[in-house]
């Protein structure tokens, strides 16, 4: 078996992977990448060739232009030099994956960020045995304990049914959560037309043409004030509180994300109506992932790192923290 520091290096840039000459999620432009999933945080652009499934592909090339990529399906699995490298889904946001590195005996699993509850709109989390597990730790709290999402978005179907006078401006993040909310929105049977801001349509139509169902979307940029009016609105969190909201009818402020948990952020943004809905696991879901795999050793990264840690410890399971810079939580 080979030793692990041999072959496998955290540095603050990402995870070089030795003997395969290949980086995982590199926050800086290399000649062969590794890449879990979308988000701008994960995958950049201007590598010389990326690996990752054929949706992220699909996103970078939306996000960056048309990359160098190869495509790696859900289940396949490649060789680069004599490491095997596979794709298995992450549950995170559509096309997201864990990339699971088979070398002389030992397997690793990075997992990239990650949930464990039913979306919409990507494959579900797949658990893999493995001797190391790199996980993220985003929500690594106890307090942070997700709510049903089924209820969140009831919350928001309410509030919209009370005041039909006025729209629900929702802010979420242009690449996963705002396609999220729409397509639970539509689970849980609205299916009235949804206007959006024109930054979330490229996205919502790449999702659309992968199979997710997001019902009639319309741009705000074309609607009158009054249309508006009982309906939900969609838009990045930076335009919740921008001039360009002054075009909707009184809208009641609605944020969607993990943290809105915190009470202040709710506050500092002002928002009206928190919606506590997140693509990544909570600290229930992260040790009952770690319960499931079991481990030999845990790598933590980007988050809260040291909690998680304290957990691996107080059971035996030897734990590190990464110091992997560039992870930023998203507006998640």
């Amino acid at each position: 078996m080979a030793r692990l520091g041999d072959w496998l290096e955290p540095h603050p840039h990402g995870i070089y992977v030795k003997p395969a000459d290949a980086w995982i999620d590199p926050s800086e432009p290399v000649a062969k990448a590794l890449v879990t999933h979308g988000h701008a945080d994960h995958a950049r652009g201007g590598h010389a060739a990326v690996w990752a499934t054929p949706e992220t592909l699909a996103i970078m090339d939306a996000r960056y232009g048309e990359q160098a990529g190869h495509p790696v399906a859900y289940g396949e699995s490649i060789r680069m030099g004599e490491v095997e490298i596979g794709y298995v889904p992450a549950g995170h946001v559509l096309g997201s994956a864990q990339i699971v590195l088979d070398y002389r005996g030992e397997r690793v699993v990075v997992s990239g960020d990650y949930k464990r509850r039913a979306d919409p709109t990507c494959t579900p989390f797949e658990p893999v045995k493995c001797d190391v597990f790199v996980t993220e730790a985003t929500f690594a709290l106890p307090v942070f304990r997700h709510p049903d999402t089924g209820d969140e978005i009831d919350k928001l179907i309410a509030r919209l049914h009370a005041n039909p006078d006025r729209c629900v401006l929702v802010g979420a993040y242009a690449l996963g959560k705002a396609q999220r909310v729409i397509a639970e929105l539509r689970e849980r049977g609205h299916e009235a037309p949804i206007y959006i801001h024109g930054a979330l349509q490229r996205l919502c139509d790449l999702y659309a043409e992968h199979g997710v169902r997001l019902g009639e979307l319309l741009p705000v940029a074309d609607a009158k004030k009054a249309d508006m009016a009982g309906h939900v609105v969609m838009c990045p969190p930076g335009a919740l509180n921008d001039r360009w909201s002054r075009r909707l009818p009184d809208p009641i402020t609605a944020m969607a994300s993990g943290w809105m948990r915190v009470r202040q952020r709710a506050r500092q943004k002002n928002v009206e109506l928190p919606l506590i809905l997140s693509d990544h696991a909570d600290w229930d879901e992260l040790t009952d992932t770690l319960s499931e795999i079991a481990p030999r050793e845990v790598w933590v990264t980007h988050g809260r790192e040291e909690a998680l840690v304290h957990w691996c410890e107080q059971r035996q399971m030897k734990a590190r923290a990464l110091a992997l810079v560039g992870f930023e939580d998203e507006d998640d």
